[in-house]
This record gives structure tokens, sequence and C-alpha cells, in this order.
């Protein structure tokens, strides 16, 4: 291992359209946001691994020997089709990590363990690292926060085995890796992504490698490939909601009334694929007072549909209200029931308006950010491009 350090960051997730109606074959489009998750790695001679987390509070360092016992006998580690149940396993009794273990602190543990043993099982020996992550996303909030971490970590891991290459030149303060390497680390995030949530779709993680927009239809995902960069406001309402619930809800909703829930799936498709025209023409000849129309009409429509199919909240009717009042529009992102929103916002509007939606969201105990969608995915960073930002924050723990 010849790495002494790298720098990676990846963006977070929102669903711009086809929430519910992709379960059922219909088209939707996931976004990255400009939020990120950033990520050091430094190669030590301590001769131990260590993870630190300050978003949660979880500071872990283990002794490369008691590591490598755990590779015997796994076999295929790189295959990247599967989970290696037996080394799963292994980590859980290592760790003290039940079975039935969900909570953020032990999935976070668990799949950096897994993914770092994986990519280093056939080195010669384990690397001695020490691995800070820092994030902007809030957990839990379906905005692909462990999607974004797993990206982090399959890219630094494989940069630091040589796997990949360090694309970074002295010149550069950002850069990316060639379309087979992305490829390569959005297939290890997806390890890491099976480690946290069992059976998951593989879109978060792949937001997080490719960024910008991404169109998901039936199993395959096709990255747009010229985006517009939107600026939204990200409303956290803080409302728990159970996704397993609400799917289930859509899914009875639709045994119930199929003749009128079908259509209702196949105009939130439509949603989706005018979206995504929309957006290309936006792209290719500039953004015009009519796109941002077009946007918000089917942002309104889409928000009614959701609603039809029963995935509605009030605190979401709340988002919606408070920003219409003031002309903006809304809508929920992701499971819903609860959760987060979307506020798409035009060019021309004044920061005044947006500070007033904000205060007044805030008053019902919300949490906002004021970002854009169609950021980039993974990058390598230059630690002198960020050492005023997120490094500072890194050495303070």
């Amino acid at each position: 291992m010849h790495t002494r350090e790298c720098f990676v960051s990846a963006p977070g997730k929102a669903i711009l359209h086809g929430e519910h109606a992709v379960v059922h074959g219909q088209v939707a489009l996931a976004v990255s946001l400009n939020l990120r998750t950033y990520l050091r790695l430094q190669s030590t001679s301590s001769c131990k691994v260590c993870i630190n987390l300050p978003n949660i509070d979880t500071f872990l360092s283990w002794e490369i020997t008691a590591l490598q016992r755990l590779l015997v006998g796994c076999k295929e580690l790189g295959d990247l089709k599967e989970l290696d149940a037996n080394l799963l396993n292994r980590l859980r009794e290592f760790t003290g990590i039940s079975d039935g273990s969900t909570d953020t602190r032990s999935m976070a543990v668990l799949a950096f363990l897994y993914i770092y043993l994986s990519v280093f099982a056939e080195a010669e020996s384990l690397a001695s690292i020490t691995v800070s992550v820092w994030s902007e996303l809030p957990t839990g909030a379906g905005l692909g926060s462990s999607a974004a971490y797993n990206v982090c970590l399959s890219a630094a891991l494989l940069s630091a085995r040589e796997t990949i290459s360090s694309p970074l030149t002295h010149q550069q303060e950002s850069a990316r890796w060639s379309k087979e390497e992305m490829e390569l680390i959005n297939r290890w995030a997806l390890m890491g992504e099976k480690v946290i949530h069992g059976n998951p779709s593989g879109v978060d993680n792949a937001v997080g490698t490719w960024g910008g927009i991404l169109r998901y239809h039936a199993g395959n995902i096709t990255p747009l490939s010229r985006v517009p960069v939107l600026r939204i406001l990200l409303t956290n309402t803080k409302v728990p909601r159970s996704t397993k619930v609400l799917v289930l809800g859509v899914k009875d909703k639709i045994n119930k009334f199929p003749s009128v829930m079908k259509p209702v799936l196949e105009s939130v498709s439509a949603v989706s694929c005018t979206c995504e025209h929309t957006l290309t023409e936006m792209a290719t000849h500039g953004p015009s007072a009519e796109h941002y129309n077009v946007l918000e009409e089917l942002i309104d429509i889409n928000q009614h549909h959701l609603n039809v199919m029963g995935v509605g909240h009030s605190s979401l009717d709340t988002l919606c209200r408070v920003t219409l009042a003031r002309g903006l529009h809304s809508k929920l992102t992701g499971a819903g029931g609860g959760g987060c929103g979307i506020t798409l916002l035009r060019p021309e509007i004044d920061a005044s308006v947006i500070q007033s939606a904000i205060e007044e969201l805030k008053g019902y105990g919300f949490e906002c950010w004021e970002t854009s969608i169609g950021a980039p995915g993974v990058q390598l960073h230059s630690p002198t491009a960020v050492k005023q930002g997120i490094l500072k924050i890194l050495n303070s723990y």
C-alpha cells in the first residue's frame, strides 16, 4: 500500500419523481444532493485499523492480527455478486453485533469491516489505516446517507489497495475516476448497502457514484447524459415512518382498487418521463421560465398522486402550504408518511422569500437546507483544497 492519505466525497440522494410507482414497474428519477459525505483515509504504522464516525459518536480500533484471523477459510470475497455469509457471521460474532441489529452505529461498523477485509483479502497483509468520515446528511431520513458512506468507503479502500488509480494531478482540486473504475466503486458500494439493508435496489449507491440524475425503470439504472443543476429547499419534517408499512399500504390499495390505482401509477410514470424530457431540454438549450413552470406543475401533480396513494402526511401538507404561500412548489421525496420534502427554487427567487419560508418551517420543528440537485458523484479531492473546511472539522475530533 503506497497511498499515504486520500480524501473523497460522495453526494446524498433524493427521489424527484416516481416514488412508490417505481416498485410497480414505473419510471422514477433519482437525483444527487449537494449535501455530501466526506472521508479521509490515512495509512499508519500502528498495526491497527481505526474508524472515526463523529456524526454518530463512534470511535473504534482493532488489531490487524485479530482481523487477519477472520479471513481464514473465506474465498472469493471479490466476487461482488453476493455477500460472503461466512465472513459476515464471523464479523457479527467478532463485533458482538447481533443478526437482528439495525442501529446506525452497528451497521456502519459492519459495512466498513466487511468492505475493508474483502478489498484487502488478497493483499500480502492487511493495511494499517485510520478512516474518518463526516457527513452533511442526516441519518435515517431517506437521503442516501448509508449509500454515500459506502461509496466513500469503497473508493478510498480501493484507492489504498491500488485497485483503482489516483486520477488527481498536482494542479487539480478534485478529480473523478474512469467509467470502468466508477463501475467497480459502485459494485463494492452495493455490497456495503447489502450489509446494511439486505436487499437494496442499487439506486442510492448508483446516485452516490455517478451523481447527476438517474432514470430507474424495471431494475435498469440509466444516468442522464446532460442535466441542469437545480436549486432546492430540502426539508426534513422529522416525522418517523416505516418505508415497509407505507409500501405495503400502497400495494393493498392497488389490490383493492386496481382500476383506480393503476392509472395513477401510469400517470406518475408519465410525470417522470415529462420531467426527464424537460430537464434534457434545459441542459441542451438553457433553462427558461417556461421550463420552470412545467417543473412546478409536475411537482404539484405528483404530490397529489402521492396523496391519492395514501403516503401523504399532515407535516408534508404543512410544507406544501407554507411554501405555496410564497409561490414555491413542494412535494414529498422518498417513502412519504412524514420524512423529507423538496421545494424547487427558481433562479430569480429573492433570498428573503426563502429565508422567510425556512423560519416558518423551523417553527413547526422542521429542519431545512438550501442546496441543489444534480451534483457530481464520488470525487477524489486534494487535501489542500478543503483544509479550511472539512479537514479542519475532522482534525477537531
